[in-house]
C-alpha cells in the first residue's frame, strides 16, 4: 500500500486545466491507489487534498469518508451527490489500456468504477464552483465501504451526513448498456442482499461405520437439492436469485465429519419475497433434521443446525416523482443522449438504497460497454475498465440535474410552486 507521503501533487489551480482532462487524471490517480472498505485512508487524504485546492470546506465522516458542501448565493434546498470510494480485493491484470494507471496496491483494484464515480463528483463540484449563482447547497458525500454490508451509507446517515438534505443523487458505471447511455427506472431498481450461514451438526466417525454416524455432508446435499424446488413452487424466477458460495467441512478422506458449514446468499425486490425465502430455508432445515434422527443415547441432541441470516442492503427504490423529473430534464438538456427510462431491474445491489429510504432521489446507471475499445468486461472482473469518454457526460448529468433541482425543487418533490426562501 502507498504511504501518505506518496500522494501525487495536484496543480495549485485546478480550474487552469481543461475539465475533461482534469476528471480523467483524477480517475487514473484514484485507480492507481485503491483501498479496501473502511481502509480508504490514502483515498480520504487525496479527496481532502483536491477539495482543499478547490477551496471547498470538508470534514471526515464514517472514519474514512469525507463530507463537503458548496453553497450558492441564495437560500434554497440541499441536494447530495454521493460517490463510493472503496476498491475490491482483486489482483488487476495488465491489459492494453491500463498500462499508465494499473493498480499499484497489490491485490486491490478499483474493479467496480468507484474511481470514475469520484472523478465525476469532483467534476460536478468544479462546475458549481465556476457558476456560484445558484440557490441552496450541494452536499458532496465521499462514502467508504460500499462493497461490504451493511455498507458505509449506514454510518454516513447515523453521523448526520444527510442532515438538512432534501434530495440525493448517485450514479454507477456498468457494462450492461452501451457507453455513454444512461438507464434507470422509477420504483424498485436494484435488489436487496441477504446472506445465510448454516452449520449442519452431525456425528463424526469412521466412514466404514455409517450406522454409527450422522453424516452432515449428506444433510448439506439434501438441503441444496430441496431448497431450490421448494422456492420454485412459491416464487416466479424474476422475483429472486439464491445461490451457495461456499461449502466447508471435514479434513480426512475416510472420516465422516462432525459438522459442515454452508454460506450463501439471496436477493429480492420486496420484503414479502425475502420473508418467504427466510421461512422456506427454516422449513427445509427442520425437515432434514427430522429425516436424520437416529435412536440411541450416543445420538442425543443430534442432528442439529445453526442458522444465521443477515439482511444486508435494502431494495434500492428510486422515487417515482424525482425519477420522472430527471428523465424529462435529461431529454430536454441532452437530446443526443440515449436514455433507458425503464431499464430492467437488476439483482445487483447497492447501499445507496439506504439514502433513498431517508430522502427522495435517484440512482442512475451510466453505461460503459464499448466493444470497439474492447471495454466489455463486467464489474468486479480483474480486467474491468471504463471508457473514459463517459466521465465528462456523467459530470454534466450530475451538474445539470442538481442545478435544475435547486432552482425548481417542486418538479422533483411534488411540492406546490416553490417561492423561496427554502
Amino acid at each position: 500500500m502507498c504511504r501518505r507521503s506518496e500522494v501525487i501533487s495536484l496543480r495549485d489551480d485546478p480550474s487552469a486545466e481543461p475539465l475533461e482532462a482534469w476528471i480523467i487524471r483524477l480517475r487514473r490517480e484514484f485507480h492507481r491507489y485503491p483501498e479496501l472498505s473502511f481502509k480508504e485512508y490514502d483515498t480520504q487524504n487525496r479527496i481532502l487534498k483536491v477539495l482543499g485546492e478547490l477551496g471547498i470546506e470538508a470534514r471526515m465522516i464514517a472514519d474514512t469518508g469525507v463530507l463537503a458542501s458548496i453553497r450558492g448565493t441564495m437560500p434554497g434546498p440541499c441536494i447530495a451527490l454521493r460517490t463510493d470510494t472503496d476498491g475490491l480485493q482483486v489482483q488487476e491484470e495488465p491489459a492494453e489500456r491500463n498500462r499508465e494507471y494499473i493498480s499499484r496496491n497489490n491485490g486491490v483494484m478499483h474493479a467496480c468504477g468507484h474511481d470514475g464515480h469520484m472523478a465525476m463528483v469532483f467534476g460536478a463540484a468544479r462546475l458549481f464552483l465556476e457558476n456560484r449563482d445558484f440557490p441552496g447547497e450541494v452536499r458532496l458525500i465521499f462514502q467508504p465501504a460500499e462493497e461490504i454490508p451493511p455498507g458505509g451509507s449506514v454510518r454516513v446517515i447515523a453521523e448526520g451526513g444527510l442532515k438538512g438534505v432534501d434530495a440525493v443523487m448517485g450514479m454507477h458505471i456498468f457494462t450492461n448498456h452501451e457507453s455513454g447511455s444512461v438507464g434507470f427506472r422509477p420504483g424498485p431498481f436494484m435488489a436487496s442482499t441477504n446472506r445465510f450461514e448454516i452449520t449442519f451438526k452431525g456425528k463424526g466417525g469412521h466412514i466404514s461405520k455409517p450406522k454409527n454416524c450422522i453424516d452432515p455432508v449428506r444433510m448439506v446435499t439434501d438441503f441444496i437439492s430441496s431448497i431450490y424446488p421448494a422456492l420454485e413452487k412459491q416464487l416466479e424466477p424474476d422475483k429472486y436469485v439464491l445461490g451457495v458460495g461456499r461449502i466447508q467441512g471435514g479434513a480426512q478422506f475416510n472420516r465422516t465429519p462432525d459438522s459442515v458449514e454452508v454460506l450463501g446468499s439471496y436477493r429480492t425486490f420486496d420484503s414479502e419475497t425475502t420473508e418467504i425465502i427466510d421461512t422456506t430455508i427454516k422449513e427445509c432445515l427442520e425437515r432434514i433434521k427430522e429425516r436424520y434422527v437416529k435412536p440411541g443415547e450416543e445420538f442425543a441432541g443430534l442432528p442439529d443446525y445453526e442458522l444465521d441470516i443477515l439482511h444486508g442492503y435494502p431494495v434500492l427504490v428510486n422515487d417515482p416523482v424525482f425519477t420522472d423529473a430527471v428523465n424529462l430534464k435529461l431529454q430536454e438538456s441532452f437530446p443526443e443522449l440515449t436514455i433507458y427510462p425503464e431499464l430492467e431491474k437488476t439483482f445487483a445491489a447497492e447501499d445507496f438504497a439506504s439514502y433513498l429510504q431517508a430522502v427522495p432521489g435517484i440512482f442512475i446507471s451510466l453505461g460503459t460497454l464499448n466493444p470497439e475499445k474492447r471495454i466489455v468486461e463486467i464489474n468486479h472482473s480483474c480486467t474491468f475498465d471504463i471508457d473514459e469518454d463517459i466521465l465528462l457526460k456523467g459530470t454534466e448529468i450530475f451538474y445539470t440535474v442538481s442545478l435544475d433541482f435547486l432552482k425548481n425543487p417542486e418538479k422533483y418533490l411534488n411540492l406546490q410552486k416553490y417561492n423561496g426562501p427554502w
